[in-house]
């Protein structure tokens, strides 16, 4: 759309004068900068809000080089070529241009972020004779979005951050309600047949008193107590499990003969060998060493429990203690059914139990104590097995050497 400024010839000096006053009237009401170059770039008016805004009087402006006074550089400080200046271009190409990412620049030698419009003048004759250029400091809008980015920005974060948490509580949960699920399977299954032994064994001595002899009713209050045992060490692993969840387990240190300890350990669980062996082998270890007798036990003893349960009749188990300057190498190796590729990353979480172990009883949570009490002596556990040739478990945990030491 063309614009004119020009009036006809037939009009008035009074009517010319008239319409000078108004125009010069609006210009300096007009909030905004405004300004009028010629085809050169010469400043033909000025208003007071634009020379107060670049800091310029309005007598020093007119006839100057607008581009040379307010938009000679980039942002940057770097050289602004007016060949390139879209006010420059509105009186070459006739197109109205609006630009809103650029900067003037005050007198001072200070910049600010401007929104312009640059109007192309046209004469009576449709000829281009410069152009107007109104323009806003929107320093204000600009402070206002970086703020509003910044606010995005930040609430992106925070809503990622949430989904992270929500996503990680949710797992928690899924993986809790797994836990749950494992747990009700593993009490069902692991109490029903000790149940079903004592009710059996209580109904016989309840209906045939009088005709069972002293031996039979031994054997019978023998399964009862037996089966209640099992019971009781299955709710005491649940409750080991639950306490180093909320509660830290402290650890004493004491002096420990590790052979006899190892010695004596066997000895307790003969009665679940049946016809398997022990093998105790020690490898030059210190006559006594500081260790935590309390949390080494249930380390030991469950992860022999998993070699006699899992190993067939007249096989060998083999336990070898060893000493590193550092260590204490506990390797407890059998020919049992072996634990597949496939549950040995879930092997120390609790109730897991591999797929091959078929109807064989068990819990799930003795490789789990293990695991929670390796870490707590800041030690490490480490397993080899094959599908029906055995497995190896080696047992790393630091020592401190006393001053009287065996081989």
């Amino acid at each position: 759309m063309r614009q004119y400024y020009w009036l006809s010839n037939p009009a008035s000096e009074a009517d010319l004068e008239k319409l000078r006053l108004q125009h010069q009237l609006i210009l300096n009401a007009i909030g905004e900068g405004v300004y009028g170059v010629d085809c050169a770039g010469r400043a033909t008016f000025v208003n007071p809000a634009a020379a107060a805004m670049i800091g310029w009087s309005i007598e020093e402006l007119v006839g100057q080089s607008m581009h040379a006074v307010l938009h000679h550089s980039y942002l940057d400080g770097s050289h602004y070529p007016a060949s390139e200046c879209p006010i420059y271009a509105a009186f070459q190409d006739g197109v109205v241009h609006q630009v809103n990412h650029e900067v003037f620049w005050r007198r001072d030698g200070t910049s600010f972020p401007v929104e312009y419009v640059s109007t192309p003048m046209h004469d009576e004759q449709g000829q281009l004779i410069g152009a107007v250029v109104a323009f806003r400091d929107i320093t204000q809008r600009k402070w206002a979005e970086a703020i509003l980015q910044q606010t995005n920005e930040e609430l992106e974060r925070k809503v990622r951050e949430r989904t992270a948490e929500l996503q990680q509580l949710n797992q928690q949960l899924q993986e809790l309600n797994e836990l749950k699920s494992r747990l009700v399977a593993m009490v069902c299954h692991e109490f029903r047949n000790p149940l079903n032994n004592v009710l059996l064994s209580a109904s016989y001595l309840d209906r045939y008193e009088s005709q069972l002899s002293e031996t039979q009713k031994g054997k019978h209050l023998a399964d009862i107590q037996a089966n209640v045992e099992r019971m009781t060490r299955i709710i005491d692993d649940i409750l080991v499990i639950e306490k180093m969840a909320t509660h830290p387990v402290e650890a004493p240190l004491m002096q420990l003969n590790v052979v006899d300890f190892c010695q004596d350990l066997i000895a307790e669980m003969r009665p679940l060998l049946g016809d398997r062996s022990i093998a105790l082998r020690s490898e030059k270890i210190p006559t006594s060493v500081t260790i935590d007798e309390r949390l080494l036990r249930p380390i030991l003893t469950n992860i022999l429990a998993n070699a006699i349960h899992y190993s067939p009749n007249q096989s060998a188990i083999h336990m070898t203690v060893a000493a590193q300057p550092e260590w204490l190498i506990f390797t407890i190796k059998d020919t049992g059914i072996g634990i597949s590729p496939e549950d040995l990353p879930r092997l120390f979480d609790p109730f897991h139990r591999g797929k091959n172990v078929s109807n064989i009883p068990g819990t799930g949570l003795g490789l789990s104590i293990v695991k929670k009490f390796v870490d707590l002596q800041q030690g490490k556990v480490e397993v080899q097995s094959q599908v029906g040739k055995g497995t190896i478990f080696t047992v790393w945990l630091p020592i401190i050497r006393s001053p009287q030491t065996g081989t």
